[in-house]
Parts: C-alpha cells; structure tokens; sequence
C-alpha cells in the first residue's frame, strides 16, 4: 500500500490541537490485530491481508451504499479484479481499527483512496 503524505504547515505542528498519539495508534493496532486473530482463528488465518477470494465474500460484506460506491470507482478507475479484493482487504482492516463490525462507507471510501494513489503514482494495478 502506498500512501501520500504532504508537507505539514508550521501553524498546524504549533498549534494547540489534540491529535492522536503514537501510544493512542499502538493501542488500536493492537485491538485489530485482536480482533483479526479473534475472527480467523478456527481458520488458521493471521490477519486480513490472507483472505481467499471465498473468505473476502465472507467477512467483507458491503450494505447497497458501499457496493455503489466501489462499482463506481471501478467503472472511473478501471481497476482490475485483482484489485476488488485489495480495497476490500484494506477497507476490513480500516473497519477493524475503527472497532467496527461491519465495513462502513467511510471504509470503503479510504481503501479506494489508497488504491488510486498506487495507481497514480506507479502506473499500475500492483500493490
């Protein structure tokens, strides 16, 4: 996964905004990663990134407003097959540092941005 990662302006770094922590992060990577092993593990499975296309079927299931969406971004990107079980690999895992159950639009929406990034900046439809 490639992603892109601008210039921070000093008037954002000074401020006084809240912003997550590393220790913060940590902590939801760690819950994922719990939650990864909690739900593969009667399959012998480590994260979401070893789903088989029959298991993406499984445990990336869209609602109607997710499905346009990635048909959409398809359809303007020309993104491959392969490339259909990448954005939903990803936008599982965006769910599950969210602590969602379920992939949500906003999910989706980011894995798809992750997506045309590689594709902007490569040329190609690898990750």
């Amino acid at each position: 996964m490639h992603i892109e990662v601008k210039p921070v302006e000093y008037k954002k770094i000074s401020s006084n905004e809240v912003v997550e922590t590393s220790k913060d992060i940590r902590k939801r990577v760690n819950s994922a990663r719990k939650i990864q092993l909690e739900r593969y593990k009667n399959l012998k499975l480590y994260s979401n990134s070893d789903l088989t296309p029959s298991l993406i079927e499984k445990f990336c299931k869209l609602d109607s407003i997710s499905k346009n969406i990635l048909k959409k971004a398809f359809e303007k990107l020309g993104l491959s097959g392969r490339a259909y079980g990448r954005i939903l690999k990803v936008a599982r895992t965006i769910a599950d540092l969210d602590g969602e159950e379920n992939i949500k639009r906003d999910h989706i929406l980011e894995a798809i941005q992750y997506r045309s990034l590689d594709r902007k900046y490569w040329k190609r439809d690898k990750i």
